[in-house]
């Protein structure tokens, strides 16, 4: 089992918000900036890896149940944005790391992705 406070070892991430919700489990990870991708793919216990820094990201989130959003590239969201996540009850990190790196360290330990569409 891999948790969102093992994701921040694997990244060198720093907790932005929802240090209550580190040791809860994550079964796949998603890496987009289009939300419509994340919406037709992403299901239970997943992640979100993107550079896409605003509310709409937390809407989608919400939507989906996603409980974690790491922000790439060094990118710190707007504090609306972060606000918006503690309301929500959402952990954010933050790495230095590229989507595509992030989203490959997270496959070679064991994060698949997710492939099989919702329906969305």
């Amino acid at each position: 089992m891999i948790t969102i406070r093992d994701l921040i070892k694997i990244l060198d991430a720093k907790v932005l918000c929802g240090e209550e919700k580190l040791d809860e489990e994550v079964r796949s990870a998603c890496g987009s900036d289009l939300m419509s991708d994340v919406l037709a793919f992403v299901k239970d216990k997943s992640l979100l890896i993107t550079g896409l820094t605003n509310v709409h990201v937390m809407r989608t989130a919400e939507m989906l149940d996603i409980h974690c959003i790491i922000f790439a590239r060094g990118k710190i969201p707007p504090e609306d944005v972060l606000e918006e996540a503690k309301e929500l009850g959402i952990c954010v990190l933050a790495t230095e790391h590229t989507t595509y790196v992030a989203c490959g360290l997270l496959y070679g330990a064991g994060i698949p992705g997710t492939s099989k569409r919702t329906g969305a």
